[in-house]
């Protein structure tokens, strides 16, 4: 890779890797494992970066990116039969609304994959359905269907919550 082109690279990596590593940590649920996937994000992005910063939007290439590496890590056999314990969050959260919090990331990592990739990135990403749709790689019909099925697990999982406050 030139100079230029490097320079360039870190400049955009070091200006983004919080917000990469908040979405990591938002689909994945784990701040280790958030890590790794914004590393193996950044990674990827420097072994293409000529292509992507020519691209209309870098900055949802590397999301895209990112949302891939966790989809696929979750088709492996490794993920499927490994689930570690979580871990306390390095800071303590506020205390106002620290159990409505942990439900809620519980009733998060029980949601498919693809189900929690959806919810991320149109709730707290705020990403419209289209842009989610480019994001996964997937139509906006299907970008509905997987938002109205996670919506119902959900609700299935936090009958209390879901509903009254919407």
């Amino acid at each position: 890779m030139r100079a230029d082109d490097e320079h360039a690279f870190t400049e955009f990596a070091q200006a983004r890797v919080l917000e990469l590593r908040r979405t990591a940590y938002r689909l994945c649920g784990n701040w280790d494992e958030a890590h790794d996937l914004t590393q193996s994000a950044l990674i990827r992005l420097y072994r293409h970066w000529t292509r992507v910063a020519q691209a209309d939007s870098p900055d949802a290439y590397v999301r895209r990116m990112l949302v891939n590496i966790f989809l696929d890590q979750r088709q492996t056999w490794w993920a499927r039969r490994v689930r570690p314990f979580p871990q306390p969050p390095d800071v303590p959260a506020p205390a106002a609304d620290v159990a409505d919090r942990l439900d809620l990331m519980a009733a998060l990592a029980r949601l498919a994959p693809g189900q929690r990739a959806v919810i991320v990135l149109r709730y707290w990403e705020g990403m419209d359905v289209a842009e989610t749709a480019r994001t996964l790689g997937c139509s906006p019909g299907t970008v509905k269907s997987q938002t109205s099925y996670a919506i119902t697990a959900l609700r299935r999982l936090l009958p209390n919550y879901v509903g009254d406050r919407a």
